[in-house]
């Protein structure tokens, strides 16, 4: 397998560093960066244990949002699998509840409201589990979704500083050698790769692809230091209008921190898009796997009504709602790939006879993963900060 060095001429020990900062911003950028951790404060602890289904691995709130189907229709859904696999649902559950517990302490909100929350999450993951009817949208949602209706092609071009059909070379684009920009080249306008284009409802099948440009992208927090690929392509011979430009994203696939009870024999960008397929339709509908100078990597077009729920700061009156809201989503895309009486057992298996307003389990286990992040965040802090007056 070819070295890092292989795909751009950038600093990759800067990459790192770069990673572990935004890991101090906030105590929420720590958790988001930081998955293999969180699997390491659960071995060994008594959960509950759900069919095996495809779960998330990684349901921190972020990756929760707005997501387009190859129609252009819209849905919330899960945004982010890089860490899906075959597994207990449980680990979903409770990642999304350490999320939103963290969200709540760094909203200023008590403990009450954080017990309401936990509470919520639980009811709303069961009423999606059983495929029942949701409530009306909070706030937060409904404006995140507003927000996606309205966003353009250009409002996505813009917000990825694309002109003239290229992308600027910055911190956030750097260049690609030379072997690196062939292969994408080799995928995008030979291999199956301009299917993904193709498929979209506003334009023909028989377009054809042309990659324009390509560089190494750095962008998020888990993936800095692995290979993540932006590609502008032009879409010609089509009669259908927002043919134009069209921005794809190739990421790299590693093995994923969260348990798995079943290890299917593909790469990993395969398990990638499986789990997409499974848990979110709308984004694995148009994801493919493929590889990258010997690195498997999943590639999917992106459209501007994807978007992240953001609640960087939630208002109280507004907690639960919110909380019970998301975690119907999850319920959903776990309880569709569960029969009847799968889904009426493992919700048997959730409900706690120690308390009527949320699990037990969940609130004891939150309570003992926040103690435990609060000093793991603290320790890296204080890394960063010594790395930084040792450099002085």
């Amino acid at each position: 397998m070819p070295n890092l060095g292989d795909v751009t001429h950038g600093p990759w020990r800067a990459l790192a560093e770069r990673r572990e900062a935004k890991m101090a911003e906030s105590v929420h950028a720590f958790l988001r960066g930081n998955t293999a951790a969180f699997y390491d404060w659960l071995s060994g602890r008594r959960l509950p244990k759900g069919p095996p289904i495809w779960i998330g691995g990684d349901l921190h709130v972020g990756n929760i949002g707005p997501v387009a189907a190859a129609d252009e229709e819209v849905a919330l859904q899960i945004r982010d699998l890089d860490q899906t696999v075959i597994g207990n649902p449980t680990h979903d559950v409770l990642r999304l509840g350490f999320s939103l517990a963290t969200v709540a302490l760094a909203s200023g909100l008590d403990g009450t409201v954080m017990l309401d929350m936990l509470g919520a999450i639980a009811h709303g993951y069961a009423h999606g589990v059983a495929r029942r009817r949701g409530g009306e949208r909070p706030k937060p949602v409904r404006f995140v979704m507003k927000k996606a209706h309205r966003r353009s092609w250009p409002d996505l071009l813009d917000e990825r500083d694309v002109e003239h059909a290229s992308l600027p070379r910055s911190r956030k684009f750097m260049r690609l050698t030379r072997g690196a920009r062939a292969a994408i080249e080799r995928i995008v306008e030979k291999d199956h790769t301009g299917e993904l284009v193709t498929m979209l409802g506003c334009r023909d099948d028989d377009a054809t692809v042309r990659l324009l440009d390509a560089a190494f992208w750095v962008k998020g927090c888990s993936s800095l230091g692995l290979v993540r690929i932006a590609a502008l392509v032009a879409v010609s011979g089509s009669s259908k209008k927002k043919g134009g430009l069209a921005l794809l994203d190739f990421k790299e696939a590693r093995p994923s921190c969260a348990p798995t009870t079943r290890h299917p024999a593909q790469a990993e960008a395969e398990r990638v898009v499986l789990g997409a397929r499974a848990l979110a339709p709308n984004l694995g509908e148009r994801m493919l796997a493929t590889h990258v100078l010997g690195r498997s990597v999943f590639v999917r077009e992106l459209l501007p009504q994807d978007l992240k729920l953001e609640l960087e700061d939630i208002a109280r009156s507004e907690a639960a709602n919110v909380a019970a809201y998301v975690a119907r989503v999850v319920g959903l895309a776990h309880g569709h790939q569960m029969d009847e009486p799968t889904r009426r057992e493992w919700l048997r298996a959730l409900q706690s006879k120690k308390s009527a307003t949320f699990p037990a389990w969940l609130g004891a286990e939150v309570s003992r993963l926040l103690a435990l992040q609060a000093r793991a965040y603290l320790e890296h802090c204080a890394t960063i900060r010594g790395t930084h007056l040792a450099r002085r």
